[in-house]
């Protein structure tokens, strides 16, 4: 349990982002669960007026429930420290970071976290030749929650090359982040504070674990913990913490996997370090605290109190950066 006084807290969510839907969700959930706890909670859907909206609202600490740009690139970040309100998850320069799946392989592979290979492309090149040999992977680089990924294969009704009129991601956006594709177990690891939780396996019932999967109801079962050997299990709940750590994220992460189990520990890969996990009731990072004990409510609060004491820390040292 977290001994919070009672908080004027905002929970902010919705946006414009293509993950809207699961912003609205997640901080429903987590206005409802601080309004439990007995803190005064005010539910704010961002706007272009937000920062009038919490000057207003006067709140002890912002709960951001953003998914996506701009709630999770950096940008409400700036701005909140601009203002000088204490926030939860990630500052300003780890959400710049950890949204660019570029940007976030220059960071995590160095440290000694292996991550797959790939480039980025001009979508307009995709409809001339094949940037990797066939099975890869097409994402955007500044995306979460699979939005916009395709995967390539010589089956795939996309064509060879890929057709301009073909639905996919090169309709969407200019640039995509090409990857090979590991086969094998798609993996995830939640960090809360400085411990790594669980593993879970994530077993879409067709298809890959894309948006609807992660987000429809039955689509997905989340086998926690996942069944696989202790040593992949060690490996995964490091990676998630090296990784939160190197990348100085807040509050909680979420690093997600692809394990290809005919290679061993060499089959283990990170894709991705998400600094703002849904907290939806399907979420991932709420079941894998209930599987180690924590609650919804008390998760939440745990959330709060780190964004304080972050402040406060920074507060000491004479600053509101990072």
């Amino acid at each position: 349990m977290n001994d919070l006084p009672k908080l004027k807290i905002v929970v902010l969510m919705g946006g414009w982002a293509n993950e809207r839907p699961v912003s609205l969700m997640s901080g429903n959930g987590v206005a409802d669960a601080l309004e439990a706890r007995g803190h005064d909670v005010t539910r704010i859907d961002m706007d272009r007026q937000v920062a009038a909206r919490i000057a207003e609202a006067a709140p002890d600490v912002v709960f951001n429930a953003l998914h996506g740009v701009p709630g999770e690139d950096g940008t409400v970040q700036g701005m909140l420290d601009l203002m000088g309100v204490p926030y939860t998850h990630s500052g300003l320069a780890t959400s710049v970071i950890a949204i660019d799946k570029e940007l976030t392989k220059q960071a995590l592979v160095p440290a000694g976290i292996p991550m797959p290979g790939g480039r980025i492309v001009e979508s307009a090149s995709l409809h001339e030749r094949d940037p990797l040999p066939r099975p890869y992977v097409l994402k955007p680089v500044n995306e979460g929650s699979s939005v916009g990924v395709a995967i390539v294969t010589d089956e795939s009704n996309y064509g060879n090359p890929i057709r301009a009129d073909a639905e996919g991601p090169w309709q969407d956006f200019d640039q995509l982040l090409a990857e090979p594709f590991i086969r094998g177990l798609e993996l995830t690891t939640a960090v809360i504070g400085d411990r790594a939780l669980a593993v879970t396996e994530l077993k879409p019932k067709s298809g890959f674990y894309d948006f609807d999967a992660k987000y429809t109801d039955g689509m997905t079962d989340h086998i926690c913990p996942a069944d696989i050997p202790d040593n992949i299990r060690d490996l995964c709940l490091d990676y998630a913490l090296k990784a939160h750590r190197v990348l100085g994220c807040k509050g909680t992460s979420r690093t997600d996997y692809r394990w290809d189990d005919t290679l061993g520990e060499a089959g283990l890969f990170v894709l991705e370090t998400n600094t703002q996990p849904g907290m939806t009731p399907l979420s991932l990072v709420p079941e894998q605290a209930k599987y180690c004990g924590m609650e919804y409510g008390d998760l939440v609060e745990a959330i709060v109190a780190e964004a304080l004491r972050d402040h406060a820390d920074k507060d000491t040292a004479g600053g509101q950066g990072e």
